[in-house]
């Protein structure tokens, strides 16, 4: 029987962001193909350095090794290579003992229509195009600031933080507010306070990250080691929709900050998230030289 990915955490990923590629970005954009190919088969055997989603997907491989017999995560690199200079990317994984062993390699072709083929939940790359491209398909997907300094900080759990509105929550009371203001929106939340907000692109992450803790139990009882955090810029009373979501989805979130305009930061800075996903790229830009960050982009559209 083929090997099935229905029922597991897919994580797709960009070579650029599982490791260090901007030399070879740089020799690509102001060289051309034909430099690169070369540049990539003369360091064929030279292991690259460490990239910006390195660490997140390292943690969450080791969860596949708490369980005799079970996987919850796999992924899966997606690159614009062609097989002929992928050997060196290959190399590298086997280098940090990566338990990575399926691929996608586009030959400059766009990666979106091979998202829905690997059952991936979330995509992670530095190239906006590809980004874009798999947010309108409705995969949850981030483009990834460059590595902080203290991103390959050893952790004891996995720890990803969230924004709500356009993020874990559809864009609906996130437009409300930008279109008539904050009364505006306050208002609307509190009419529909009772009414579970509509999904947004990362949901799904969401619910599948709250099913692996929920069905790992390790022998002293205690939760899979992943930690999830809502940092919002909502607070009262938009709180009580969100609590009341995420209570009709059966999803138990460990920390919520209702930040109420406050600057994300320094809440982010002390929760230590190996990424943390918002909308808004002011909120990125403050967070990125702080923790590894991943600004998920507007859908544009919808893809038939």
């Amino acid at each position: 029987m083929p090997f099935s990915l229905d029922n597991l955490l897919v994580v797709g990923i960009s070579s650029r962001a599982l490791f260090d590629l901007e030399v070879e970005e740089t020799i690509f954009r102001t060289q051309g193909l034909e430099a690169y190919r070369r540049h990539q088969l003369e360091n064929e055997n030279e292991i690259l350095k460490l990239g910006a989603g390195f660490a997140l997907v390292r943690a969450l491989l080791k969860l596949n090794v708490l369980t005799d017999n079970q996987r919850f995560v796999e992924v899966v690199i997606m690159s614009r290579n062609s097989s002929e200079t992928s050997l060196r990317i290959f190399n590298s994984i086997d280098h940090y003992g990566l338990d990575i062993t399926r691929a996608v390699l586009s030959g400059g072709a766009s990666l979106a229509p091979y998202l829905q083929a690997f059952n991936v939940s979330l995509f992670l790359s530095l190239h906006e195009d590809d980004v874009q491209a798999a947010i309108n398909s409705g995969v949850a997907s981030a483009l990834l600031y460059q590595k902080p300094d203290n991103a390959f900080e050893e952790l004891d759990q996995i720890r990803i933080a969230f924004d709500g509105d356009a993020v874990i929550f559809s864009d609906e009371s996130e437009h409300i507010f930008q279109t008539q203001g904050i009364e505006a929106f306050e208002n609307h939340e509190r009419e529909n306070a009772k009414k579970p907000l509509p999904e947004g692109p990362f949901a799904r992450l969401l619910k599948a990250l709250s099913f692996i803790q929920n069905n790992y139990k390790s022998a002293d009882g205690r939760a899979a080691p992943i930690r999830t955090a809502l940092v919002t810029a909502r607070s009262s009373p938009a709180h009580e929709r969100v609590i009341r979501t995420l209570r009709a989805w059966d999803v138990a979130i460990d920390e919520t900050f209702f930040m109420g305009g406050v600057a994300k930061s320094d809440v982010l800075a002390a929760f230590k998230p190996h990424i943390f996903f918002d909308d808004q790229p002011a909120h990125c830009d403050r967070a990125a030289p702080l923790v590894q960050t991943g600004r998920v982009p507007v859908r544009q559209g919808l893809v038939s």
